[in-house]
Order: structure tokens, then sequence, then C-alpha cells
């Protein structure tokens, strides 16, 4: 970047890399209060004491990719290369290698019969193994149709009890999007109240707990208090205090209540992590960190139980007849596996049901960028399209070829965008071309921007509505941050190469797009912005990040560009600390729309981001307000956040995240990097947040060596999940079926 220095700052050196950059409409600095630490972009708030359970619903964010660190780390915890889950086991008669061979061949044909008659079963990953590994998947299968039981069969690892596989039936259709769970009767939620205050738990959690464990929450809680993990924001610390006001000397941290709770706890942490199932060392791990006697027994006994599933992955290429081929072991929840294996099947049954293809050549050499893809997609049923910002115009020329061939064709994105419906619309069914009699989409074409952002769940939901012999591309840009929900959906579809794959030869233009394409290879060059299209304010603390990002947006940039303020977004790391989105938005409220904050802290006039659900963050205005709750304009589309629920899902939006912010863009962002804030960076993070603007980009810059240091060595967390191995699997399975 070709710039020049803050006069006032020239005492502290620019970043290697980006030369600091002279502000459109320089002012002097003042100086700020310390920098504080904050809760970025990968937590939520801080916890409370120990033995204190939280009771305020907002204190964790829903709105981000990832969740607090569990004290135990189990999602980021070494994976332990050998081992298992002990040796409970072994001692037990165990089926001869002959006896499992045959067992594991006749429910493998009876799975690939039910299969063909119905293509709804789940494909286990790890089924054409061999030796010690078809041993254990015969075992349990064996569990699964109850001819025995599941102690037997742990040995070196545990195998979970797979429910017993359902009846043939109809194929599968469309899910509807999920329903919202039944409110608690005003009966049951004070018994959950009686309950939490016998064990000295806040009352406010009596509703959240009751609506999370369903009828019969407060028997269940009063046999059971590590059951109060399932509601959002307690911790074990906590948990555990209140079962041992309960339950007194009987509560110890051997309980076999206490290990299922924490095994399916640990699970769902490391699904707000992005992972949809954890490898068996690491979750044994976690348990030990937690003080649980013996890991391996306990998570033996929940697989036995059916609290959670257990798989074994082939590690490796396939291995030759007679040899041991390597798995992993991994341990999931049954509702992210079921979900990652629908969207296995009905990706496969969009690349194998598709027996249309056309001659779109003259299409092809009308789209003009777009005709590599255009060609794709007339042979094909499942295609993925990757490319940055301006490679958004190839879909849209794909789209307008299949228009003008005739088919239906539906456009659609993670955030409002012009010309497409939003996936949760579509899903919603209010937006989009509806649904035909057998519950599945109107279409012929469908096209997904933003596919990195599909979590598991979405996605299968999306899948599935796609009716047989229809088009699906899914088209987005790799390097920005993940999808806030579990899984990995995009990078695991591209990984499985089970589909054409078009790449985007179009670059993203100017200054802008040349830093945004070098930070996506790990590089953080110095550009040309003639314009002061990319600007570097350095400054020296988070008290003076925040006054320059107010004078930015506020003056500055409207002035030297003339974009209006309400064009102008901040995007910064955390919601916490100095320089987080609470005090940014605070003090930007006060500049661009001061008022007394009258509908529960906003204002008419206010921007604000609107989170109905996590990962879902739509930015909109504050209209007014009236009895029914707060009236937003979103995108000119009326939406009415009901009263209760305005604290846990609107807040000020004139500075977010950058897990916000991604598949938006603005003509002018700002992005504040307060000196607290260097730990939370990564390269995709960074990606994300420099590739949001359009003509302008200011970086508040405080954190020194930490930004090139990111962009170069930090990159994104790796998420552990199965649905790479469930498609190859499933693309190996219909290459071995005759013609």
């Amino acid at each position: 970047m070709s710039t020049d220095r803050h006069p006032a700052s020239a005492d502290h050196p620019a970043t290697p890399g980006p030369q600091a950059a002279t502000d459109p409409d320089p002012a002097q600095p003042q100086d700020g209060r310390a920098a504080a630490d904050a809760d970025t972009d990968t937590g939520a708030e801080p916890a409370g004491p120990e033995g204190s359970v939280p009771g305020d619903p907002a204190a964790a964010e829903p709105d981000e990719g990832e969740a607090a660190e569990p004290q135990a780390a189990a999602a980021e915890a070494p994976d332990a290369g050998e081992g298992g889950a002990g040796e409970a086991g072994a001692a037990q008669p165990v089926l001869s290698e002959a006896e499992a061979e045959l067992a594991a061949q006749k429910i493998e044909r009876e799975r690939i019969a039910r299969r063909k008659a119905e293509r709804q079963g789940p494909v286990e990953a790890g089924a054409k193994l061999s030796g010690r590994a078809a041993d254990l998947l015969a075992a349990v299968r064996a569990v699964e149709s109850g001819e025995k039981p599941s102690p037997a069969y742990f040995d070196e690892a545990p195998a979970a009890p797979r429910k017993p596989a359902p009846a043939p039936a109809a194929p599968a259709r469309a899910r509807p999007a999920p329903a919202v769970p039944a409110a608690p009767s005003a009966a049951g939620v004070e018994d959950v109240r009686a309950v939490l205050a016998r064990g000295g738990a806040p009352e406010a959690l009596a509703g959240p707990a009751a609506t999370a464990l369903g009828e019969g929450a407060a028997e269940q809680l009063a046999d059971d208090p590590w059951r109060l993990l399932a509601v959002a924001g307690v911790r074990p610390t906590q948990a555990d205090g209140f079962a041992r006001a309960l339950l007194g000397a009987e509560a110890g941290p051997g309980d076999e209540r206490r290990a299922a709770a924490l095994v399916g706890w640990l699970l769902e942490q490391a699904a707000l992590k992005g992972h949809t199932a954890l490898e068996a060392p690491t979750l044994e791990s976690a348990l030990a960190q937690y003080g649980v006697p013996d890991p391996a027994e306990s998570l033996e006994q929940a697989i036995g139980e059916g609290t959670v599933l257990v798989f074994h992955e082939p590690l490796g290429p396939p291995v030759a007849e007679g040899e041991e081929q390597p798995v992993r072991v991994l341990v999931g929840l049954e509702g992210y596996a079921l979900a990652e294996e629908s969207l296995a099947d009905g990706l496969a049954r969009l690349a194998n049901t598709f027996t249309d293809p056309a001659d779109w050549e003259k299409a092809a050499s009308a789209a003009g960028v777009g005709a590599e893809l255009v060609r794709a997609s007339s042979g094909h049923g499942l295609v993925t399209h990757t490319g940055g910002e301006a490679a958004r115009a190839e879909p849209r020329a794909l789209l307008a070829a299949a228009r003008d061939l005739g088919l239906r064709v539906c456009l659609a994105a993670h955030a409002p965008t012009p010309g497409a419906v939003t996936v949760a619309g579509l899903l919603a069914g209010t937006e989009g071309p509806g649904r035909d009699a057998d519950g599945q989409f109107a279409v012929d074409l469908l096209v997904v921007l933003d596919a990195p952002q599909l979590d598991v769940e979405t996605a299968a939901a999306l899948v599935e509505s796609v009716p047989d012999g229809a088009r699906l591309v899914l088209s987005g840009d790799p390097g920005v941050l993940g999808s806030a929900g579990p899984g990995r959906v995009f990078g695991d579809v591209l990984a499985a190469r089970s589909c054409p794959q078009v790449v985007s030869r179009t670059p993203d233009p100017g200054p802008i797009g040349e830093l945004v394409s070098g930070i996506g290879v790990g590089e953080l060059n110095q550009v040309d912005a003639p314009g002061k299209e990319v600007v570097i304010v350095p400054v020296r603390d988070a008290g003076e990040a925040v006054h320059r990002a107010v004078q930015l947006v506020a003056e500055s940039v409207p002035r030297a560009f003339g974009i209006p303020a309400d064009a102008v977004q901040v995007i910064t790391p955390g919601h916490g600390g100095s320089a987080g989105t609470r005090a940014l938005n605070a003090a930007l409220k006060e500049r661009l729309n001061p008022g007394p904050g009258r509908f529960g802290g906003f204002d008419p006039g206010d921007r604000v981001v609107h989170v109905p659900s996590p990962g879902r963050a739509t930015a909109a205005r504050v209209v007014s307000a009236d009895a029914r709750g707060l009236h937003l304009d979103a995108a000119g589309a009326p939406v009415v956040v009901p009263k209760e629920q305005v604290e846990a899902q609107v807040r000020h939006g004139w500075a977010v995240t950058a897990h916000q912010a991604v598949g938006a863009r603005w003509p002018a962002v700002v992005v504040v990097l307060p000196g607290d804030a260097a730990q939370a960076l990564s390269r995709d993070w960074v990606y994300t947040a420099f590739g949001r603007a359009e003509r302008h980009l200011s970086v508040v810059h405080g954190v020194d060596q930490a930004l090139p240091r990111a962009v170069a060595e930090v990159l994104p967390k790796p998420r552990t999940t199965r649905l790479t191995g469930l498609l190859q699997a499933l693309v190996a399975a219909a290459r071995e079926q005759p013609e």
C-alpha cells in the first residue's frame, strides 16, 4: 500500500508489508483508556465465578462462528494417534474373524438392497474393512440387531450400538424447517423453578431449562442434576455445584450421570467450534481434564447407552486383502451424524440421478466469463464453483443462460443480496419459488452463493429439498471464515472431489482486490492506492482506536469519498474490550444517532444487527416499537422482534464482527484492530474483514507485527467432520455397481 504516516504516530513503526497511510481527513489523535481484554470473535462472554449459574441469556454471544473455549479445550486437544477407550471388554468373548466377516457381508448386502429401495439409509464409513476393523464393525452391527449386549464388544476402541435401521420406506422427501420448541407450561416452569431453588441455582434458568429438557423437566433435574448442562451457558463447575446441593455426598466426580452429561456437553461445545464429531482419544482427554476417574469406561458407557454414536473412518488408501485397514474412531451426537449422512446421500443422489445432459455450447459462448461454469452445469447435477467477489458474476451468467433455455432457476445467498433469496427464507418458504406437491423446490437449477457459510444441518435441509434430476451449483470463496454452525460443508465437498469443480479466473479488481488476493495466499503486500482506496491509520491504544474509527465514519470517509456514514461499516474482532463492538457502537450511536434508547436501548434510526438464530445476522434499522415489539426495516422487509426477545436478538450494528459481516459488502469499511485483538487474528479473519470493502478500506492499526504474522502463519482452525469420507465412500460404491 502506498501511504504516508500519520504525523502524530511517527514514533510507532508501521507494520512491515502495508505501509501506514494518510487518513483521508487527518485529525490529531486523542489519548484513550488502556486496552482491556476483549472477548473476540472466537468467544462468548467470560463465564461467571465457579459454582454460579449464569442467568443472563445474552451472556453468550450466539452470533459467532465459535464459542468460548471449554476448560477442557475438547475441540483442540492434541489428537492421540493411538489407543482408544481402554480395555473394558478385552476378556469378553468376541466373534472370530470369519464369523465377523460373514456377519458384516450379510448385513452389508441387506444395507445395499435397502438403500437401492429407499435411497435414505445412512452410509457408514469403513464398510469395506477387514481384519480387526472388520471385527469392530461386525460387533457394532451385532449390537444393532440385538444379537449381543454392547459391553461384550468394547476392546481397543469404543464401538457404539447404532439404532436399528428403519424399515424400507418411500424415498426421502424434503423436511420442513426446524420447528420452534413448544413453550413449556406455566406449571412445568414453576416445578423446575422449585428444583432450581433447592439446588441454589438462579430461578431465571427455569424457563430455559424447561424448554431444553421438555416434558418432565423438573423430575429429570431432580433425578439427574447434571442435566442442567443442557441449558445454554451453564458450565460443568456450575452443574457440579447444583448437583452437590441436591444430592450431597452422592454427587461425586465419577458419577455415571455426570460422565454421560459431560460427554454430551463436550460434543455440543465442539459443535459450537464447527466440529460434527471428535476423535475418541480427544474426548477421553477432555473428560480426564474434568476429573472423570476412568474416561475410557465412561465413554464406553455413554456409547453403550446410545447417548452418542461411534464411527470408524479408514485412514489412507485401501489396503490389500488380508491386511488391516488403519481407522480413526470418531464419536458424535446423533443429530449432527444423521444430518451429515443425509447431506452426503442427498449430494450423491443429485450427482447420480442427473440423466438429462444438454448441449449448452451456444449458451456458454454467450455467457462470457461464465462459459466454463455453464458447460460444467450442462452435463452434471452437482457442480462446485470457487472464486472471489468478482467471480460472483459467473453464477449469475449461468442463471441467465439457464433462464433463456426455459429452466426454472433460483439464486440463494447467505445474506440479503440483490437478485437473490436468502437460504433461510428459501427453507422457510417465505422467499423463492415455493415447493411442489412432494415438498421439494420447484426448480431445475439452484445456485447457492456463500456456500462456505452452510452448516451441515442447513445444507442437509437444502439438498433434501432439491428434486431428482435438478442441477445444484455450490459457489463461494474458500478463503472466508467458515460457517457459524457445525460442519465444513463446502470444504468437505471440494476435498471429496466427487463432482466437477470450476475455479474462477476472474480476479478482484483494484487495490483492495490486489490486497485481499495476496492475503488469501498468506502475503500482506504493499499495494499502490493512488486514490486512497486503502488507508492505514496507526493508533497507540484502544481509546485512540475508537476515536479514530468514529472520526473516519462520521467525517473523513464521507468528506473524502462522498460515501454517506450509513454506508460505512466498522468491523472489529470481538464484542468486548475497550474497542469491541459494544464500545464502538456506543461511541458511534452517540455521534450519529444520539438518543435515550427508549425502546430497550434503541431509538428510531439506529443501525442494528438482528440475530434470530445462531449464524444468522441481518443488518436492519430501527423504525419504532409498540406492544408487539421492536419494529425493524431489514433491506425493505419489515421485521417485528417480540419485546421479550429484543435483548437476546438485537444489538447495535454500526460496528460488527467479521463473522457477522461475512456474505455482505459495503462501499466503505473501517477495520479496527486494537492491540488486545492480536490473538484473535487469523488469515481467514483478515481475508474476510478486508474483503467486505468495495471502494474504500481504512485499517485502524494497533497490532504491530501481529497482522502480517497472522496472515502468513495463522491458518483457519481445522474442523473434525465426516462428510468427505462419506462422499468418497458413496462415489466408490457407485463406481462398483454394475451398469
